[in-house]
């Protein structure tokens, strides 16, 4: 059995919601009920990445575990594979790093389970969900496609191609499914830090989508379709903005009354 480590990457030097990792939601911080999600419904080790004293304080207060990084690294990537060195520096404690996203504050962390076992069974170096997007996003940018053969009986592939595109395209104008990437990675060691040694890829520089520096260096991604993002259906995923906040705040409040 694998030997796997959850990171949570932070930082509070967010450009349209600064400090949101210390947002407080019921007398806890956004980045506690992630730690904590994260802990009752998995099984691994847990860890929060920040470059941020403040972030590393707060974290000591609910008695999670913390490493402090540089604080001007260009990714939550980079950030959890410097946090992964300061834990394991031989490299022989964890076969399997997953980065689970900062402010997933309503994402089910059970996804975590799917996609270890499917790097596991598969020649992936990477695996990540994604879900069947709503037709009212096909066109939008903000939303990003995974390419890869899934279809109605097929839930597990290797990805071809990430784009914010509308691909792939339908040549006779059927009806057919796109698939809505969702943020969260799971690596085998090797893989992480060949790909964090790699330098920004062409792709990556033109889409702006930094998985696509993995597929260029010759990495595998597989993807996972999954059916259900949310630990409560009526909030955001995650918080991006203020008004994200106040939706997610109203729906746990209420959840605790």
């Amino acid at each position: 059995m694998s030997k796997v480590i959850v990171l949570i990457p932070v930082r509070l030097e967010s450009t349209r919601f600064p400090n949101k990792p210390l947002i407080e939601i019921n007398n806890k911080s956004m980045i506690q009920h992630i730690y904590e999600n994260v802990k009752k419904y998995t099984t691994y080790d847990v860890c929060v990445a920040t470059g941020n004293q403040e972030i590393v304080d707060n974290v000591k207060t609910f008695n999670g575990n913390v490493v402090l990084t540089s604080n001007d690294l260009p990714s939550g990537s980079d950030r959890i594979y410097e946090a992964f060195k300061i834990i394991d520096p031989d490299q022989n404690k964890y076969d399997i790093i997953v980065n689970f996203q900062g402010d997933a504050i309503n994402t089910r962390p059970e996804i975590i389970t799917d996609l270890v076992e499917l790097l596991e069974k598969t020649d992936s170096d990477i695996t990540t969900p994604v879900m069947i997007m709503k037709a009212e996003d096909h066109n939008n940018p903000g939303c990003v496609k995974a390419v890869a053969p899934l279809s109605a009986t097929v839930d597990e592939a290797k990805a071809l191609y990430f784009s914010r595109a509308k691909v792939p395209h339908d040549r006779d104008e059927k009806t057919l499914d796109l698939f809505h990437h969702i943020g969260i990675y799971a690596y085998k060691i090797a893989a992480l830090e060949k790909f964090v040694d790699a330098p920004v890829g062409v792709l990556e520089n033109r889409e702006k989508l930094e998985q696509l520096r993995a597929l260029e260096i010759g990495l595998n991604i597989w993807v996972k379709v999954i059916s259900k993002l949310k630990i409560f259906d009526n909030a955001p995923a995650d918080i991006d903005t203020p008004e994200e906040y106040e939706a997610v705040k109203k729906v746990l409040e209420d959840k605790s009354n």
